[in-house]
């Protein structure tokens, strides 16, 4: 079995403060998309390499059914590259990985081309993720519910990180949180 060895990790610091993430509206978060160019489907390589991020907290691997070469992340937002007519593949035979959000993409054409864009309607940029966690409550909970369940497990395995290390430390923020995922995400003693 042959083992991806074009891995990247992405730029992701684990130690984020309120002062440094920028506080963004839920709307700025959901309708971010600049303007490019409509990509038509003739004109795209399936050989293409794309970047494949992982928007799973934690490890992530996928072993292709085609080829069985696999691909690992090491954690939340590393990098893989990944051809085209492999990530066609794994929307069928591995569909979690889109439906879950596992597979995240910079560029949304990506989404659109592989016909998976329902899957992707409320993810949050891995690089947007963390500021979920330092928006008003009440953007909180117009978002969060929105999300896939696994996208939900991601946010409350976060929000526990971030306030085990001070970094959330607002009742309201939390209690908001605590709603939009109907999980505690503070064992009281």
């Amino acid at each position: 079995m042959a083992t991806s060895t074009r891995k990247k990790a992405a730029p992701v610091s684990e130690d984020k403060s309120e002062t440094n993430i920028a506080k963004a509206p839920v709307e700025a978060i959901q309708d971010e998309k600049p303007a490019t160019k409509k990509i038509v489907a003739k004109d795209i390589d399936l050989s293409m390499e794309v970047t494949v991020r992982n928007g799973f907290q934690g490890a992530l691997i996928y072993k292709s059914h085609k080829t069985g070469e696999k691909f690992e992340w090491d954690g939340f937002g590393d990098e893989q590259y990944m051809e085209l007519k492999e990530l066609k593949s794994a929307k069928t035979s591995s569909k979690k990985f889109f439906e879950n959000n596992w597979f995240m993409f910079d560029e949304d054409w990506i989404v659109d081309f592989l016909g998976v864009s329902q899957y992707y309607k409320t993810a949050v940029k891995i690089e947007d993720f963390d500021n979920i966690f330092f928006m008003s409550p009440d953007d909180i909970a117009k978002l969060v519910p929105e999300m896939s369940n696994s996208k939900k497990r991601s946010v409350a395995y976060r929000a526990r990180q971030l306030i085990n290390d001070g970094k959330i430390d607002s009742i309201k923020t939390i209690k908001a949180l605590e709603k939009a995922l109907g999980t505690k995400l503070i064992v009281e003693d």
